[in-house]
């Protein structure tokens, strides 16, 4: 792995699950472990993983800013599966000042490490978006990295859900969620044809 590759990686505490837009976005369910205070809040993917932080790649399409005095920046970051949607602000100083300092008029790839939250319109829609905590400027290469990364993880995920015995997470997903492992199989199957097609 590249040394691009490698600073990347570094960003992890909790384990970053790598996750494509599309099944993010499909996210809707959060919750902690029942009995524990000290329990982090996880979301649950829908290929049957609990997640409480994320590392994702893609191309900053639009930063917006909002406010004076607690700044807060939203951004829209393309993966080869659609997009997603990334917050920095006051509390994230470190994320915030990268982010202010890209320019989405020029196009880059970033990582982004952040924890995944889930919130609910007054009119019932579903938003999944990602708090960042770090965000870096990264190559192409480190983004073709990425997307095998996340393609590898996604398959080991869709393939512990359908084992035997499956765990209790597994079993809420299938409870929760619309789509099925086939439907992923073919998002990261779709993913990899954008990658190699020129």
């Amino acid at each position: 792995m590249s040394d691009a590759g490698a600073h990347y990686l570094s960003y992890e505490r909790e384990p970053a699950k790598r996750v494509f837009a599309a099944e993010l976005r499909e996210v809707t369910k959060m919750f902690k472990d029942v009995g524990d205070e000290t329990s982090p809040m996880y979301v649950l993917l829908p290929t049957g993983e609990r997640c409480n932080r994320v590392l994702l790649v893609g191309t900053i399409t639009q930063k917006d800013k909002v406010g004076d005095q607690n700044i807060l920046y939203r951004a829209r970051v393309s993966d080869p599966t659609g997009l997603f949607f990334v917050t920095a602000g006051s509390y994230q100083p470190e994320a915030m000042h990268q982010l202010a300092k890209i320019d989405p008029e020029n196009p880059v790839f970033v990582a982004v490490v952040g924890k995944p939250n889930v919130y609910t319109t007054s009119e019932g829609t579903v938003f999944t978006s990602v708090r960042a905590e770090s965000i870096l400027v990264v190559s192409q290469e480190t983004r073709g990295l990425w997307v095998q990364d996340a393609a590898r993880s996604t398959l080991d995920r869709i393939d512990a859900s359908v084992a035997e015995n499956p765990g209790s997470d597994v079993l809420l997903a299938r409870e929760t969620y619309r789509f099925g492992p086939d439907h992923w199989r073919r998002m990261v199957s779709d993913a990899l044809s954008r990658m190699m097609s020129p």
